[in-house]
């Protein structure tokens, strides 16, 4: 009898791979689009399931995504933090509604189109261009233990060379960029759209005020800004302060961090019970940096760097890896500057 999965499923170029190579390791493929408003998008999802021929099913999961990823993402850059909603979207929602699909169709797998490898119960890093694994450096063990991930040992050029060798549309599509529920990509306008009025404030460089700004929520840690400043050298956004609305900008030298503290951290292995050695990504991107991970609380935890991190943002998530094994992940809630002890 063949074993069945449930795949999240967008008639995207990677989730339709994944059904293939799935039906060719010997599984009864049961698709899942999850659906969070686009009349336009089911019709090519369910035109490019019939393709694979492949079952689909939807699952609305609009109030959801709703409630747990968009209102907090409006807040958070509200508060002058810079969230990253996949990464939240990924256990409370997609995965969520995958093992809820599961269980309903008795299938024993959930699976889906990113570039990580799940082996054991355990998440390690995909082949290095295109490693998605700190996009569910957060999911639930419940869903680890039970979850696929057919890409693994490919690179994105070479899913697309299988969707051609099947005659997929999607095999030579562009990758989208963009947030799924902005799809325009101005998340400023986004929040603006939900009524939520940011803070205004002033731009501040060296101590002196060169300049206003009308939102802190359309500023984030390490951005190139033009500002009337001639300091000679480039100048970032260094700091955003969310009580006064001050937006402070520095030079290279000001978004250098050694330390940072994190919360919220989900273990993906055995919660370490002392100081412990990993490396850490502080963005979705291939730089890690290496770091001691001091816990502190069973959620929260001291991340020391060995060399300085650049950029390291409140509301980003903050990845550990032991080699290419995930630990977990948590969310940086201060990033402690060079020169200053708080």
């Amino acid at each position: 009898m063949k074993k069945r999965v449930v795949l999240g499923f967008s008639g995207g170029v990677d989730s339709a791979v994944s059904a293939i190579l799935l039906k060719e390791s010997g599984y009864e493929v049961h698709g899942l689009y999850l659906d969070t408003g686009s009349a336009e998008n089911i019709e090519n999802v369910i035109k490019a399931a019939n393709k694979i021929e492949m079952p689909i099913n939807i699952a609305d999961v609009k109030d959801r995504l709703n409630d747990l990823v968009c209102k907090p993402f409006a807040a958070a850059y509200a508060a002058g933090k810079t969230p990253n909603p996949c990464i939240v979207c990924n256990p409370e929602v997609k995965f969520n509604a995958l093992l809820r699909e599961a269980d309903r169709l008795c299938c024993e797998h959930i699976a889906s189109g990113h570039y990580a490898r799940a082996v054991n119960g355990q998440l390690f890093k995909g082949q290095a261009q295109n490693d998605q694994s700190y996009l569910l450096c957060r999911i639930k063990k419940e869903q680890l233990v039970r979850l696929i991930l057919p890409l693994g040992d490919y690179n994105k050029e070479e899913a697309r060379k299988i969707a051609r060798e099947h005659s997929l549309d999607s095999a030579d599509k562009p990758a989208s960029m963009e947030i799924c529920f902005i799809p325009a990509g101005d998340h400023a306008a986004y929040i603006e759209n939900l009524g939520i009025v940011p803070k205004p404030g002033r731009i501040m460089f060296e101590g002196r005020q060169v300049g206003e700004h009308d939102g802190i929520h359309k500023f984030t840690i390490g951005q190139r800004r033009h500002a009337n400043i001639a300091a000679g050298e480039r100048i970032y956004v260094s700091e955003i302060n969310a009580e006064t609305g001050d937006v402070i900008m520095g030079r290279l030298h000001d978004l250098m961090s050694n330390r940072l503290y994190v919360n919220e951290i989900k273990y993906l292995t055995n919660p370490p019970e002392a100081e412990s050695r990993c490396s850490v990504r502080i963005r979705h991107s291939k730089q890690s940096y290496e770091a001691k991970l001091i816990p502190m609380r069973a959620d929260s935890g001291i991340v020391i760097f060995t060399e300085p991190a650049r950029a390291a943002t409140p509301g980003q998530t903050a990845a550990f890896y032991d080699g290419d094994r995930v630990i977990g992940g948590g969310l940086i809630e201060k990033a402690y500057k060079l020169d200053r002890e708080n």
